[in-house]
């Protein structure tokens, strides 16, 4: 497990470690369903299982040439998503813990869909699985105005995703976006 924004050289050989795995893009109280759905694929395809969480909460200010990540707090009053990412850890052990899949836990920051982009870039990822969002106006209207990381990685990168639909699917006849 590493902390992109204070990446190490003995990360390197982590992503050596990750080459050609799946990546899962999770985040706290996310469905396991999301999780199973990519540790079912890192299964068929005999890779490793990147678990990732991106922390909005920070940016990425530049990156060494040697691959070293800076990044800063987009507010200094936001907590850090230290807590978020002890949370993914706590439900991917708990999910993966017994299984034989060899799976790692990463911190990336920054816009999500970008993150996960650079990432599945310097891996050679196999397979980008994230899920939807929850259905509730909140929600909708968050996806208005930043996207889907779905549509905008599908947009901005070549690999495979899978999208796994999280909760109950919205009727035909029914708005997606009520008003």
């Amino acid at each position: 497990m590493t902390d992109e924004a204070s990446e190490t050289p003995s990360d390197a050989s982590d992503n050596e470690k990750l080459h050609g795995a799946v990546i899962v893009g999770v985040i706290p109280d996310h469905s396991s369903r999301v999780l199973k759905e990519a540790a079912r694929y890192a299964k068929l395809f005999h890779a490793p299982l990147a678990v990732v969480h991106v922390d909005v909460t920070r940016f990425v200010t530049y990156e060494d040439p040697d691959g070293y990540v800076h990044s800063a707090p987009i507010d200094m009053n936001i907590a850090s998503g230290e807590n978020d990412l002890v949370r993914v850890q706590d439900a991917a052990a708990a999910l993966l813990g017994d299984s034989e899949l060899q799976w790692s836990v990463r911190q990336l920051v920054g816009d999500p869909a970008m993150a996960i982009k650079h990432f599945a870039d310097q891996i050679d990822a196999r397979l980008i699985v994230v899920g939807t969002r929850k259905r509730g106006i909140g929600e909708s209207i968050r996806e208005f105005f930043t996207g889907s990381v779905g549509a905008r990685l599908a947009h901005r990168q070549y690999r495979p995703i899978l999208v796994v639909p999280l909760g109950e699917p919205v009727p035909d006849d029914e708005d997606i976006w009520p008003a």
